[in-house]
């Protein structure tokens, strides 16, 4: 995006400009490669945040998940965002209520609200389907994203949304769209990195795409792993581990007078 890190100014200035990319990753080594690569942002857990984080990935705007049910209170979530805001941070993403989304940005913590597919709230919309189909749920969708900007979100995450029903929303408001499965009308582009690189092994959602298949890379190594354990076991067993040069010597006459002392103690 730039050579530095964006700030919240700079994201919602860049709203229908451009589409930005964003990848959900887990680990340092995706996050670096997520920086190397080019992508825009980043969403992660806030236990991945810190100085390591930061020297890795310098410029990608970064979002710490509060994830739903591990807090309860506005206090709880104020105390998890100022720590991760505090560790590198750059806003929150949260699916509390509104109330503590107000509360939030009462304090002047940057939040990204979530809208259509919620999964952690899935059951009220029919489990892990799509939302916005019809009218009815289309309205809803809207209203949520209206009520996000009364609670003083600046973005929201709109998942497996229609796209028609997507691009007119984001049109229509002054939130930060960030698309997961709702389409190219939105302003980021979001997926999750064990998608993007084919290590997720259980349901692969529809608009997901996967650009590699580490997972198979991952079973050759895992084999590699068992091979040379295999071998080493067997090694010890016939005596051809260890070897000579794998010892450390100790000159004869000092090995002599401790052999000698041995027979005094």
């Amino acid at each position: 995006m730039q050579d530095k890190r964006p700030t919240v100014a700079d994201l919602l200035a860049m709203k229908g400009r451009r589409q930005l990319s964003m990848l959900r990753v887990e680990t340092l080594e995706e996050a670096e490669a997520a920086q190397k690569a080019g992508i825009d942002l980043l969403s992660v857990p806030p236990e991945l945040l810190g100085p390591a984080f930061r020297e890795a990935v310098p410029t990608c705007f970064t979002f710490p998940g509060l994830e739903y049910g591990d807090f309860v209170s506005a206090e709880e979530y104020l105390r998890a965002a100022f720590k991760a805001l505090k560790a590198g941070g750059d806003a929150v993403w949260c699916a509390a209520s509104l109330q503590i989304i107000r509360r939030l940005r009462e304090e002047g913590v940057p939040v990204c609200g979530h809208v259509g597919l919620i999964p952690p709230k899935n059951t009220w919309t029919g489990g892990f389907k799509a939302v916005g189909k019809t009218l009815e749920t289309a309205l809803m969708v809207w209203r949520q994203v209206k009520a996000l900007e009364e609670a003083g979100a600046f973005s929201a995450e709109i998942e497996v949304v229609p796209a028609d029903v997507a691009t007119a929303i984001s049109k229509r408001t002054s939130l930060f769209m960030i698309s997961m499965g709702a389409g190219a009308g939105c302003d980021a582009q979001y997926l999750f990195a064990t998608d993007v690189l084919g290590t997720n092994r259980g349901h692969v959602p529809r608009h997901s795409k996967v650009y590699r298949n580490l997972a198979a890379e991952y079973d050759r190594l895992q084999q590699e792993r068992i091979a040379a354990f295999s071998e080493l076991a067997r090694d010890i067993q016939s005596g051809a581990y260890p070897e000579r040069r794998h010892l450390v010597d100790i000159p004869k006459g000092e090995l002599d007078q401790f052999l000698r002392a041995l027979e005094t103690e």
